[in-house]
């Protein structure tokens, strides 16, 4: 006869303690939100520059000037914001040499140095995100003659103000105005 087949008990582990407080043990995400956001964002510059309830906000339509630490700033109209915490991001087209370019650029990206509204729009748009700009008959074309008065003004003005953002990761970080000169500029 035949005896019955008992596996072999596994031995269960208790889960391990988390290593949050446990008044944060409940949305763990947003604690590391926040923290993150503390980090990469000190001021509080960046947050307030595309919240939703700040009326001088950056907007779609909007023509933002973005610097970077490697390269060239990138100006264009912002035809989407995407709005996900530390994943905030930000679409932008312009026209270079007659072909349309957009780039994608992460608020709160090491790389990113400074966002500067150029121009905002007379009208404000009726959509949240303005692809139909991509069609040749809603394409703004290129911005750069607007992005180069805004430049020239700001330098005759002499002034870092306007709704400008620094990447300042605490002190010792200035933001890179207009006036001054980068490599290679005649």
């Amino acid at each position: 006869m035949l005896e019955p087949y008992f596996p072999k008990r596994i031995k269960i582990f208790p889960p391990r303690r988390s290593t949050l407080r446990l008044a944060n043990a409940k949305e763990p995400i947003r604690f590391v939100t926040t923290q993150q956001l503390a980090v990469l964002d000190p001021a509080g510059a960046r947050t307030k520059l595309f919240a939703k309830d700040n009326p001088e906000a950056a907007g779609v339509g909007d023509i933002l000037l973005v610097r970077q630490r490697s390269g060239e700033p990138f100006a264009g109209v912002c035809i989407s914001i995407r709005r996900n915490g530390i994943d905030t991001a930000i679409l932008l087209r312009n026209q270079l040499l007659r072909s349309a370019v957009e780039m994608w650029f992460k608020l709160y990206s090491p790389n990113v140095e400074a966002v500067e509204i150029v121009q905002k729009p007379v009208k404000r748009p009726r959509r949240a995100k303005l692809f139909y700009m991509r069609q040749a008959k809603h394409d703004p074309g290129s911005v750069q003659t607007i992005v180069q008065q805004y430049l020239k003004r700001k330098a005759l003005l002499g002034s870092t103000e306007g709704p400008m953002l620094s990447a300042g990761r605490g002190a010792g970080m200035a933001p890179v105005t207009a006036g001054a000169k980068r490599k290679g500029a005649t």
